[in-house]
């Protein structure tokens, strides 16, 4: 690596060398502007209730903000409604994969139960999509220092980088949370390589669907 670089930002390079897809980006874009506004403005009477309750039932913060590596190997911030104990975020942070799927259930609070199985708890990520630092679909966010680890491990890996990471995405619509990394990854490149109007609303239905599965089901 030149000059000490990390692999993300030896990684951030070598993804401005892809094939142009301006046009369908631009208006994967304009959707995502339109779409998270709208969202924001119709979650208003429910997000705020919601911050209320996390603020009376285990105190503050209200949000959890973490940092996630995003288009181009840009760190951003990502805000969700908190939905796990207090320090939680120290505790969990060896984790990976299946094993963080498992230790994470032990740190949820009560409140954050629900948040996540109606997925209400990821309201304040339209505002990342609005800012321009994810889209609604797309890779989901990963940590830097997880990122590090997986491109070191998987060589397609830095392919992520292609795209702003999403709220939602093929391999979370497909197969779920325990799917192993390298099937989330080939999921993530299916829709990189064929990224489309047509697929991405048609990802946002299938989420909307499978979220009123899980809420139904609580």
């Amino acid at each position: 690596m030149q000059g000490g670089d990390s692999l993300a930002e030896r990684y951030s390079r070598l993804a401005q060398e892809t094939p142009d897809r301006r046009r369908v980006d631009f208006e994967l874009r304009a959707l995502d502007i339109l779409l998270s506004s709208l969202f924001l403005i119709l979650s208003l009477p429910v997000a705020f209730p919601i911050g209320v309750v996390i603020a009376l039932t285990s105190g503050r913060p209200v949000f959890y903000r973490g940092q996630r590596v995003g288009r181009g190997g840009r760190v951003f911030t990502m805000t969700k409604f908190r939905t796990l104990r207090r320090g939680a975020e120290a505790r969990l942070g060896h984790h990976l994969g299946v094993a963080l799927v498992e230790a994470t259930e032990a740190e949820v609070t009560r409140m954050g139960r629900w948040l996540r199985a109606t997925q209400l708890d990821e309201i304040p990520q339209f505002w990342n999509v609005l800012r321009g630092d994810m889209s609604l679909v797309g890779p989901r966010p990963i940590r830097p220092r997880f990122f590090e680890e997986l491109a070191a491990e998987l060589p397609a890996y830095w392919q992520r980088l292609v795209v702003r990471p999403g709220l939602t995405g093929f391999a979370q619509v497909r197969r779920g949370y325990e799917t192993s990394m390298v099937e989330k990854l080939s999921h993530d490149l299916e829709w990189i390589a064929d990224r489309s109007v047509r697929l991405y609303l048609r990802t946002l239905g299938a989420t909307g669907w499978r979220v009123l599965g899980q809420s139904l089901h609580i």
